[in-house]
């Protein structure tokens, strides 16, 4: 569903682009929070779910690449908000999508430039707001278990595709450059991205519960699913206990019993996220490396509805077309095998390391604020 540079005029553009910066701006401020493992059962920091968050980003990027038939002559592909907004947190789900969304748009001429805001809005907001108000939504009246989690996820991913369809179309009302009925836009929209929405909510299930499987940990939408498990006494010993002691006088029934001291919990042990990390590395470039040239090589949901209903008659030329990486192929080798495979190899790189880079900042900003906030309110004991 990337919007290339011409569909929507220069106005709306602006506006969304606005909004873009805006909800960034917010989303690195709620990140903070996300990002810094504050939860008690969770027993990350953020030096370890800051290079989680960027390997998400890198597995979003490389999961597009996997576009799927979802019918005749037309294909579609993982959005990724529901995704991302579950495993990391809405907040940084959405700098996650808007870290993709530029990497394409720069490096692979996918996406336009000026329409950037647009993508961002449509496909990293409101798919993270939709799907991730739904996902908390179903989670308060589904049982506490963690196949509800990945029911949730299914349903929240699968009503986020048509919401960006939706949304593109309202955009498309208001500085669509064509003048095409929007009832019909509307219609081959909302109609072919149902089915992508399926596919997308797969993807997102599947992904979810295998992640939920190995490491629940690491699921930001399970935290505080279940109750961690405390270790209880009884103050008072049974019969079988004061049986294998014959040598101690047994407690009267009518003896005071003093209370007995709480015992704490044992200190959790913090899990290494090396294996995991490595492990969803190697997979995001298998994927975008290997599966991607086996992808559907028909247009997808947007592009379809574009050439059928005249939406595309102003495309303009993307400004990256001269890209060693445009399209998806590196520049001069000609293997489309290779080409295709390398250039996805290069674009998880990027994006993994961009990622990581952004979260790494936000949590890096919010140590040393907390730092700050301890200096001042030592000095002012002092």
């Amino acid at each position: 569903m990337h919007v290339p540079d011409g569909f929507i005029d220069a106005p709306v553009s602006l506006a969304t682009g606005a909004v873009a910066a805006a909800a960034v701006a917010v989303s690195l401020r709620g990140a903070r929070r996300e990002l810094g493992g504050t939860a008690p059962a969770d027993g990350l920091g953020g030096e370890r779910t800051a290079p989680l968050a960027g390997l998400v980003a890198a597995f979003v990027f490389a999961v597009q690449m996997l576009n799927f038939p979802v019918a005749a002559g037309t294909s579609g592909h993982l959005l990724g908000g529901a995704l991302a907004a579950i495993l990391v947190g809405p907040f940084t789900g959405v700098l996650c999508i808007s870290v993709v969304l530029l990497m394409q748009a720069v490096l692979f001429a996918d996406g336009g430039l000026t329409a950037l805001g647009v993508n961002i809005t449509d496909m990293a907001v409101v798919t993270t707001l939709v799907a991730y108000g739904l996902f908390r939504l179903l989670l308060a009246v589904l049982p506490r278990r963690r196949s509800s989690v990945t029911a949730a996820s299914f349903v929240a991913a699968l009503v986020s595709v048509p919401a960006a369809a939706v949304a593109f179309t309202l955009l498309y009302a208001l500085g669509g450059t064509t003048d095409v009925p929007i009832g019909k836009v509307f219609a081959a929209m909302t109609g072919v991205h149902v089915l992508i929405g399926i596919g997308e909510a797969v993807i997102t299930a599947l992904t979810v519960g295998a992640v939920l499987a190995v490491r629940p940990d690491l699921v930001y939408g399970a935290r505080g699913l279940t109750a961690p498990l405390q270790l209880r006494t009884s103050p008072l010993r049974s019969g079988t206990d004061a049986a294998l002691a014959p040598d101690t006088a047994p407690v009267p029934d009518t003896a005071p019993v003093p209370d007995a001291a709480p015992v704490p919990a044992p200190a959790k042990p913090a899990r290494s996220t090396r294996r995991f990390a490595l492990a969803g590395l190697l997979t995001a470039l298998a994927l975008a490396g290997v599966g991607s040239y086996y992808a559907s090589a028909s247009p997808d949901g947007l592009e379809k509805v574009a050439h059928d209903k005249g939406i595309d008659s102003k495309t303009e030329e993307h400004a990256a077309k001269d890209s060693p990486l445009a399209d998806y192929q590196v520049a001069d080798i000609t293997d489309g095998r290779i080409s295709g495979g390398l250039a996805g190899v290069i674009g998880v790189g990027a994006t993994l390391l961009v990622g990581t880079g952004v979260t790494w900042g936000v949590v890096r900003r919010r140590r040393d604020r907390a730092a700050a906030a301890t200096g001042t309110a030592a000095s002012e004991t002092v």
